[in-house]
């Protein structure tokens, strides 16, 4: 009973340091959103050159992931963990202490780079430590830190920003990466998962252009006009792309250890929860627009708008860990199925919520509910459950790309959408809303447990 007693306080500190390590991470993303117009005036830059603020620390995070959930698997969960929270860390310096916009994108880019390593070791680590009944709670109480960083980022910021310059939104990162740190070396496991594993250099590199170059291309993309998809400086990104997928899938047949598994999507389960990744990826996309709806709706100044996103974010921190605990007892079919239907019903009540604050916020609710489904445990739950133990961080890491190359390419066409047609916002629901309720047929495919 003892020994018991010992290992579930072990675990349970394991769990906050996973917690608090995601959270530093995911802050990072929202927090730094309100200091926008302070870092133009700083630097003296341009709108379109503060954009790279955002697209350099989400590019290397994608580049990354599958580099380091590649290495946890070999040189262990530990010493991964510590190097990618070192490397956020050094990132944080750089941004911190040099007012220069080159250096503040180097720095930028070192942050996602790490920070690309923290979610999926995370995951893997709970499929490592936790039992099958017990994944999917905790799963989801990690997945609610996006849910509460975009709660808190804003509110984080606002109060810094009146009493400090904006470097001090990342200097804050500093004290507490040394305490993950320190805490990681005297509590996570040391030992490799799969100590004959070979690393995939080449995968690594031509998954990192063909990225690169799907994200440069989408980037490319001009907000006005459709016929910008077809202009040299966009298709060529794109050619690139491809080109580099193509040969990644080919190569990817002859390697030992692969950086992507392409045996992976033999399996029903891991092509669904791809699937189901990229769409996660589009509704997230769509969010970061809703308060140019509300503005748009509601004629409210931009601080009023981010305070009324507070009920989707509520939703979401309150239902990933209550929908985690549903999936360990029920499985994960009718969960994401639920979650689906919720989203699929929110997002058309917003496109027809027509000045009703009331109906807004039911809205709302219901979006974030769903959104913590998908987003929190249920997709990290399948790949967990699907692939071989020294797989799992790899397969962590693969959800979080389809994830963010749905981010991306929702974020470009959802701009197009808002400023080619009359009533973007209205068509823009309403086509979440069909794609969603097309996914509830998809995952009818999707085993119970």
């Amino acid at each position: 009973m003892k020994t018991k007693s010992i290992e579930k306080n072990q675990n349970n500190k394991i769990i906050g340091l996973l917690f608090f390590g995601v959270l530093m991470g995911a802050l990072d993303i929202s927090i730094v959103g309100p200091a926008i117009p302070m870092i133009e005036k700083t630097l003296h830059i341009t709108s379109r050159e503060s954009g790279f603020i955002f697209s350099s620390y989400v590019l290397l995070n994608l580049v990354g992931i599958s580099l380091f959930a590649r290495l946890s698997d070999k040189y262990g969960r530990r010493n991964i963990y510590i190097i990618a929270i070192s490397l956020f860390a050094l990132g944080s310096v750089i941004v911190s202490f040099i007012n220069d916009f080159n250096w503040l994108i180097v720095g930028r880019a070192i942050q996602g780079f790490g920070a690309s390593g923290i979610f999926p070791v995370a995951s893997a680590l709970v499929g490592d430590l936790f039992p099958v009944e017990k994944r999917g709670r905790i799963l989801g109480l990690i997945g609610a830190v996006f849910g509460l960083a975009f709660l808190l980022g804003p509110f984080i910021a606002g109060f810094l920003l009146s009493y400090f310059s904006w470097n001090f939104l990342f200097i804050i990162n500093l004290p507490i990466a040394a305490v993950l740190i320190f805490y990681s070396f005297k509590i996570l496991p040391k030992q490799s998962v799969f100590k004959t594993i070979k690393i995939d250099w080449k995968g690594i590199i031509t998954l990192g252009i063909a990225l690169t170059a799907f994200t440069y291309g989408m980037n490319s993309i001009k907000g006005n006009t459709l016929s910008s998809v077809f202009q040299l400086s966009v298709l060529i990104p794109f050619i690139i792309a491809i080109l580099a997928f193509v040969f990644l899938i080919v190569s990817e047949k002859y390697i030992e250890y692969p950086i992507i598994k392409l045996s992976f999507f033999k399996n029903s389960q891991i092509l669904i929860a791809g699937i189901l990744a990229v769409v996660t990826g589009l509704i997230q996309a769509c969010f970061v627009f809703i308060p140019k709806f509300v503005i748009h709706e509601f004629q409210v100044e931009a601080s009023m708008a981010s305070f009324m996103l507070t009920p989707f974010v509520f939703a979401t921190a309150i239902g990933s860990p209550i929908f985690g605990r549903m999936i360990d007892k029920f499985g994960v079919k009718w969960i994401i199925m639920i979650g689906l239907s919720l989203l699929s019903v929110g997002f058309y009540f917003l496109s027809q919520v027509n000045g009703i604050i009331g109906f807004y916020y039911v809205s709302g609710v219901l979006i974030g509910l769903g959104l913590s489904i998908l987003s929190g445990s249920s997709l990290r739950y399948i790949l967990l459950n699907n692939t071989s133990v020294e797989d799992r961080s790899t397969s962590q890491g693969l959800i979080t790309i389809f994830t963010s190359i749905g981010q991306i390419t929702g974020s470009a066409l959802i701009g197009i959408l808002l400023t080619t047609t009359t009533n973007g916002f209205h068509w823009n629901f309403i086509g979440i809303a069909l794609i969603t309720f097309g996914m509830i047929l998809v995952s009818l495919k999707l085993k119970k447990r």
